[in-house]
């Protein structure tokens, strides 16, 4: 056996040798190649839940081909370890579970890291499943058996929704939204908000197809300095926000309720 020591080895016989320069020349090669696609980004770390070997293997290839860096378990009880070792920024997540159910893993993880992307991986397809995933934090599904081109355009989606907002610029229809000038344009025409309309509006674009409760957004609306919005307003702010960025508010495209849970932002 071999053990590491810094930039040399030690052989079984105690005998430490230097590695030869042809590895460092290779692995420096193949750090770059990481880089260049984007496995080291912090905009692209992947917690990937699922307990069947074949389909962890095919998802972990398919995602890292494309150069995110992938962490794979089978179990929540890794997954736990690893979501705090790694701090990644999308959950891939299996419903079905060795040692429990993947919604509670869902809704614990929604708990601690509100801004986590959560896909789940389900043969459960029914209208009730996906209201109860929703419910439980998850922002979209990907139902089995699936295509690995489909889930990676759906990963590939999301995180370049992520490097827009880090450009500090969301597009959605005839829309245009300067988040560090915090202006706004229909077109070539621009939009007026009021300083809750604003963060409402905030609110919705950073986050995109999950819905938010009216908690949620009462909690988003509250101000440092005090100001606080009573619940019976959000329904008036969400029409006066719809008549500046829907084209038909009988109906709305972007902005649309989902009764009994809250709001949805659709992209």
């Amino acid at each position: 056996m071999e053990y590491f020591l810094g930039l040399k080895y030690a052989g079984d016989n105690g005998t430490i040798r230097s590695w030869p320069r042809a590895f460092f020349k290779h692995a420096l090669e193949r750090f770059r190649e990481y880089i260049e696609k984007g496995a080291f980004s912090l905009e692209g770390i992947i917690l990937l839940l699922e307990d069947e070997e074949s389909v962890r293997r095919g998802v972990s290839f398919a995602l890292e081909r494309e150069g995110y860096q992938v962490y794979a378990c089978g179990s929540i009880r890794e997954a736990g370890h690893m979501l705090e070792m790694h701090q990644p920024q999308m959950l891939i997540c299996d419903l079905t579970l060795p040692d429990g159910n993947g919604l509670d893993f869902i809704k614990g993880v929604r708990e601690m890291q509100s801004d986590i992307y959560i896909l789940c991986l389900t043969a459960l397809d029914s209208e009730t499943d996906y209201v109860m995933g929703y419910g439980a934090g998850a922002d979209d599904y990907v139902a089995k058996p699936f295509s690995l081109s489909v889930l990676v355009l759906k990963v590939q989606a999301y995180f370049g929704r992520n490097r827009r907002a880090a450009n500090n610029e969301i597009s959605f229809g005839k829309f245009r939204v300067s988040v560090n000038e915090m202006r706004a344009w229909r077109e070539n025409e621009e939009l007026f908000f009021t300083k809750t309309e604003w963060k409402l509006l905030m609110l919705f674009v950073q986050n995109p197809n999950r819905i938010l409760s009216k908690n949620q957004i009462l909690a988003a609306l509250f101000d440092a300095e005090g100001d606080f919005v009573e619940e019976n307003t959000i329904a008036v702010m969400i029409r006066r926000l719809r008549e500046k960025v829907e084209e038909d508010l009988a109906k709305p495209q972007y902005i649309k309720n989902v009764r009994g849970m809250g709001y949805i932002f659709h992209l």
